[in-house]
């Protein structure tokens, strides 16, 4: 095995794409939000659309149509691709919420004095919109790109 071959790897190209489509959407639309350009989205978790979510549907879809949807690989990229998602729109995103009502308490305990308080990461998950529109990317890209 070589370098050539990872980098030949048709499923790894697509996936990888994929995943840049939608990080480059999501400054995009954080930037269309803000009414400013926001680049910091582009290494942040969290936002529309899910890229991690395009990844694995690409991933899962490129294997389905090189290796066929009734083959166990494309089983196993699938229960995968699942898994994430749904981590990405369950565990993750209680956790944002967690975040922010933490947080939000630390801000009206604390107002006016003054604490060395370490803010907490809000944005780590995907509501269902985010991860169905990132899975959209990845789907529609694993398609294009085996064509």
């Amino acid at each position: 095995m070589s370098v050539r071959d990872i980098l030949d790897n048709q499923v790894l190209a697509t996936s990888f794409a994929a995943w840049v489509v939608a990080q480059l959407l999501k400054v995009v639309v954080d930037s269309a939000m803000s009414r400013g350009l926001d680049v910091s989205s582009w290494a942040s978790a969290g936002g529309m659309p899910s890229s991690h979510s395009a990844l694995v549907a690409a991933i899962a879809t490129s294997i389905g149509l090189r290796h066929g949807f009734s083959s166990d690989l494309f089983a196993l990229a699938l229960v995968f691709a699942l898994v994430v998602m749904y981590d990405a729109a369950g565990v993750r995103r209680a956790a944002s919420i967690q975040a922010r009502i933490l947080n939000q308490m630390m801000d009206e305990l604390f107002q006016g004095h003054p604490i060395n308080e370490e803010r907490l990461r809000e944005f780590l998950g995907h509501t269902p919109v985010e991860v169905f529109a990132g899975a959209a990317i990845g789907v529609l890209f694993a398609w294009w790109l085996a064509a």
